[in-house]
């Protein structure tokens, strides 16, 4: 039985990867180093203070891990705010607004950092909609370690085999089943080359989900 869903945000919600993308290679630039497109993929799932440490380590980067970061969420704020397309992935808001219908309290528990959090959920007001909201930057370690998802569950007062994830990326489904929760992994556009395979089933779009369909899981 399912009592809680739980939301992973960038590729699932709202595509603000690219914004992601611009914000990191304009600081790979200002940084002087060069970051294969191969390696960026494999950050995906990642807190940003994670990624930071992975490059400070390769890299043997200079300054603090938190003005790293500082500088590069500047950038994101930039392009987050210039940024007139960005929108709600197609069915989002449909679903949420079913789950929530049917009684179904929502979780969010995303890598990104807290800052990028309220800026989406101020811009699509979505905070009415979600019980909690939970933010990678709280952890030492990112997704596949399961520890985002196992606090949303307990914030949720809901056991992990009674939680539903959807997530969009291959280290947020490994995180949702090492948690013990039932995954479901949506393969959108915005998240292409990601390895979904493990999870319970795959999606294409949210359309495909209903209350009704995952009430009956």
């Amino acid at each position: 039985m399912i009592r809680t869903v739980i939301f992973d945000m960038d590729g699932v919600l709202v595509d603000t990867e690219p914004l992601h993308h611009e914000a990191f290679f304009r600081h790979y630039a200002e940084l002087g180093i060069q970051v294969s497109d191969e390696e960026y993929a494999t950050f995906l799932g990642l807190s940003t203070r994670n990624v930071y440490q992975r490059l400070k380590q390769e890299f043997g980067l200079d300054g603090d891990i938190d003005e790293l970061m500082k500088r590069k969420r500047e950038l994101f704020a930039v392009a987050f705010d210039e940024s007139e397309e960005l929108d709600l992935l197609p069915g989002a808001r449909e679903l949420i607004l079913d789950l929530r219908q049917a009684g179904v309290p929502l979780q969010l528990a995303s890598s990104a950092g807290k800052d990028t959090i309220n800026r989406v959920f101020r811009r699509f007001g979505l905070y009415p909609l979600f019980d909690n909201l939970v933010s990678g930057e709280d952890f030492p370690r990112s997704k596949p370690d399961p520890a985002i998802f196992l606090r949303a569950a307990e914030l949720a007062g809901v056991p992990p085999q009674e939680c539903l994830v959807i997530e969009d990326s291959h280290n947020g489904v490994t995180a949702a089943k090492a948690a013990g929760m039932y995954c479901i992994g949506y393969r959108s556009e915005h998240s292409e080359g990601q390895d979904l395979h493990h999870a319970d089933q795959v999606v294409s779009h949210l359309g495909q989900l209903s209350a009704a369909a995952i009430l009956a899981l």
